[in-house]
């Protein structure tokens, strides 16, 4: 045999050994991956020629060695994730108008109640209903006052299908258990340092009850929580509080009404000891509406300047777009374990601590700049994502994309323009350039997607 042909035999040899050996270790690979794109989305690295030639070879090995291994057991077709596309949407077969929530919050277990009016979207629909639910045990279910058996449904670990609803509107109860104290996901309702929180965008309603969860389902919700007094004296949720009192056994109650439709990912609870920073804002029409921050209670001195921001948002957005705040109350929620950062639910802001509080002795200007943007943006959201919201979540980029501009002239108009692009440019550079240039790359508009929260990197990142 000659020398080229050994050479040849050799290098194939090499490449075998490197695939069976990736193979076998697949899940490092991955855990590698994933610390990779952590790192893209951190740092920004130069592009040079010899860069982009390693980052090829990463990706060729990292496309062998997620190749699944002939002896893995397969999960059953129920349990695997489906790809969503864009060019699959279809309107739904049925709209929710009311979602009355009530919760009664536990140390070990948390029961959930929902009665949802239901009507068709075409009068003769004879479609199945078909609601989302994940790690959620099913109580009851009841259809106009009717208790259904399980012969007269079907649930699985994804959906729970009602495969002949009534024609016409009609009434459905649902009754589940679920315990936040072990969802270590961190999205639908989890407790933390005492405090039961929410996430719900994208797809964590999904693990508070069965529901359409998606963001085209819009209803007006009010939600009762119950909860013990001592352990959790404040009770938050979206809207106006409209009734509130004490119970049997040391509990109390509150009743939160929200009058605006909304999508399921803007829904919110907060229950805990918190105390609050207070203050008012008269808008332009001469309404007085109650401003509050909720934080742990050594934190509230620190609030000042993101209440000064909150405000001057507020005055801002009547002045510039002509917008003014719909209810006569905003709270917002500062803790530190909030791993989403900042979401905009409807009245109800929760962010992580890190972005509201600052105190003289030792915040920057950039962390006090950095604290009027994102709660500008959260703020801004209220119109451009909540009044006026995504058809699904392809359409992403547009609510983010337009609050992110609005937030930026926001910061623009109360500080330096210059200094603000520079800094705004400089972030492209760090977070946005090395995501493109690498495995996590994606077009603004995704064709289709897996699991959404992949989504919220680069630009996201900054401000969600």
């Amino acid at each position: 045999m000659d020398f080229g042909r050994k050479a040849i035999l050799c290098f194939l040899l090499h490449l075998v050994k490197r695939s069976v050996c990736s193979v076998k270790n697949i899940i490092g690979c991955r855990h590698f991956s994933a610390l990779e794109a952590t790192c893209r989305r951190n740092y920004w690295f130069p592009h040079s020629t010899p860069y982009r030639a390693r980052e090829a070879s990463r990706r060729l090995l990292c496309s062998v060695a997620t190749e699944s291994s002939p002896k893995q057991v397969k999960e059953s077709e129920m349990d695997v994730p489906k790809e969503i596309f864009l060019k699959d949407y279809k309107s739904p077969a049925y709209y929710f108008d009311t979602v009355d929530l009530k919760f009664l919050l536990g140390e070990e277990k948390t029961i959930v109640a929902s009665k949802i009016t239901v009507f068709p979207s075409a009068e003769g629909t004879s479609s199945p209903l078909v609601l989302d639910g994940e790690d959620l045990k099913l109580i009851s279910i009841k259809v106009d006052g009717k208790e259904l058996k399980e012969g007269d449904y079907h649930l699985d670990s994804r959906h729970l299908t009602l495969p002949s609803p009534p024609q016409g509107k009609f009434t459905l109860e649902i009754d589940t258990e679920i315990q936040p104290q072990k969802n270590t996901s961190l999205e639908g309702l989890y407790k933390s340092s005492g405090n039961f929180c929410t996430q719900c965008e994208a797809e964590g309603f999904r693990k508070i009850t069965f529901y359409q969860d998606r963001p085209d389902i819009m209803a007006k919700y009010t939600c009762r929580i119950e909860a013990d007094k001592l352990l959790y004296p404040v009770l938050l949720s979206n809207g106006n509080l409209i009734e509130q009192g004490d119970l049997e056994g040391g509990k109390h109650y509150a009743v939160w009404e929200d009058p605006f439709k909304k999508p399921s990912y803007l829904f919110a609870l907060v229950a805990g000891q918190l105390e609050s920073r207070d203050d008012v804002f008269v808008t332009r029409s001469g309404r007085k509406v109650s401003l509050r921050i909720w934080t742990p209670a050594q934190d509230v001195p620190k609030t000042a300047h993101a209440m000064y921001s909150l405000k001057a948002a507020m005055k801002w957005d009547e002045d510039v777009f002509g917008l003014e705040y719909d209810l006569d109350l905003f709270n917002v929620v500062a803790v530190p374990d909030f791993n989403m950062g900042a979401m905009e639910n409807k009245s109800l802001n929760i962010f992580n601590s890190k972005l509201v509080l600052a105190s003289p002795e030792t915040a920057s200007d950039a962390d006090y700049a950095a604290i009027l943007g994102v709660i500008g943006h959260e703020y801004f959201h209220n119109w451009t994502g909540n009044r006026v919201t995504c058809r699904d979540w392809f359409q992403l980029s547009l609510k983010e994309g337009l609050t992110v501009f609005r937030d930026q002239e926001f910061s623009s108009d109360l500080g330096s323009r210059t200094v603000k692009r520079i800094a705004d440019v400089s972030k492209l550079r760090n977070y946005q350039f090395p995501q493109d240039a690498g495995p996590m790359a994606h077009p603004v508009r995704p064709h289709s997607y897996i699991k959404m929260d992949n989504f919220y990197t680069g630009k996201f990142l900054l401000y969600f």
